[in-house]
């Protein structure tokens, strides 16, 4: 079968038995293969409607070859709450009641802007994963120091050990690329080498891999709550951009750390374009290059969906944001 899980993302799925009898025979192979948690429902091409996806209630329905889809649904409504952590700590987490959804963990600016405050680590670091898991890696780890054997995970352990690999990866990007997987999954094994995979070249390609799908999980889910940096890529986002193809993923470019983050907390569009409004006016004074830059950083986020989304000429946007082109704003970017 051919499986889809996003824009630009599908995989090919070996079934040695044929295809299940039932759904839930068919869904449960396609988690145990690509590593996926959560609940989702199937779908597939219909020739009496030209090919469009529907919902597949049947596995009759599907043949080999055929092509389905992976549709998640979330498990009940999702409510994100703001986490506590030890003093001293930059970041704040964002948790939900999906052990699913994972959402983006960053430095929040004294404008009260979520943003990513770090590129793409050299050495992507392994941190400590949910207490669960680290008892059974801990105990797994005695059997490993003394005999050698690698740990067996059942598809609960490798699922929550994923969820943390997400969840530090989202810190830095949504749409990791696959040398930066690689560094993701070769950092897991090189911390908990009893975690490493036997009959594979490198030890750690299924975690690659899975962590890869893994990752189209949460995008899909923080898309699904509004997240900018996802959003702008949904189907109905860019029916109306003649200059993109519905294939087009926006994303960001070498060394882009805030590519698309939300507006700061309490603060809306109409809120904001009054900000912009108010600075063009500053802009004119004298002396008060303190208040232009506080202004401009409360505004970022408005200004980079601005860029992202409308994707207007530099002549337009030169003169919505003037100060964005003075020379203190153009030092401090640089």
């Amino acid at each position: 079968l051919r499986v889809i899980f996003g824009v630009d993302d599908a995989s090919k799925l070996i079934l040695p038995n044929g295809i299940p009898n039932s759904i839930e025979d068919l869904k449960g192979e396609i988690e145990r293969h690509f590593g996926l948690s959560g609940n989702f429902r199937l779908q597939y091409r219909d020739i009496d409607f030209d090919n469009e996806f529907v919902n597949l209630t049947e596995t009759s329905e599907i043949k080999d070859k055929s092509t389905v889809k992976v549709i998640n649904l979330p498990d009940e409504t999702i409510t994100p709450t703001l986490t506590t952590v030890p003093q001293g700590e930059d970041d704040f987490l964002l948790s939900s009641v999906s052990d699913t959804d994972i959402l983006s963990s960053a430095e929040y600016t004294s404008s009260g802007t979520s943003l990513r405050s770090q590129p793409w680590p050299t050495n992507f670091e392994i941190r400590q994963f949910s207490y669960e898991v680290q008892i059974q890696l801990e105990k797994a780890k005695q059997s490993f120091c003394s005999s050698g054997t690698l740990l067996t995970t059942s598809n609960k352990l490798r699922s929550d050990i994923l969820d943390g690999l997400a969840s530090e990866i989202i810190k830095y990007k949504v749409y990791p690329s696959s040398t930066e997987l690689d560094n993701v999954a070769q950092a897991l094994i090189t911390k908990y080498p009893l975690l490493k995979e036997k009959g594979s070249v490198t030890g750690f390609y299924g975690w690659k891999i899975k962590s890869k799908y893994k990752m189209a999980n949460y995008r899909t889910s923080l898309r699904s709550i509004g997240c900018p940096e996802l959003s702008i890529n949904a189907v109905k986002e860019k029916q109306g951009a003649m200059s993109h193809g519905p294939n087009q993923v926006k994303k960001p470019r070498k060394a882009e750390v805030n590519y698309c983050p939300d507006y700061p907390a309490g603060e809306t569009k109409e809120s904001l374009e009054e900000e912009r409004k108010a600075l063009t006016l500053e802009v004119k004074k004298k002396n008060n290059q303190q208040l232009i830059k506080s202004k401009m950083e409360r505004t970022f986020a408005y200004r980079r969906q601005e860029v992202v989304k409308d994707m207007p000429f530099i002549a337009e946007f030169k003169n919505r944001w003037p100060a964005l082109f003075s020379e203190s704003q153009v030092k401090y970017y640089s």
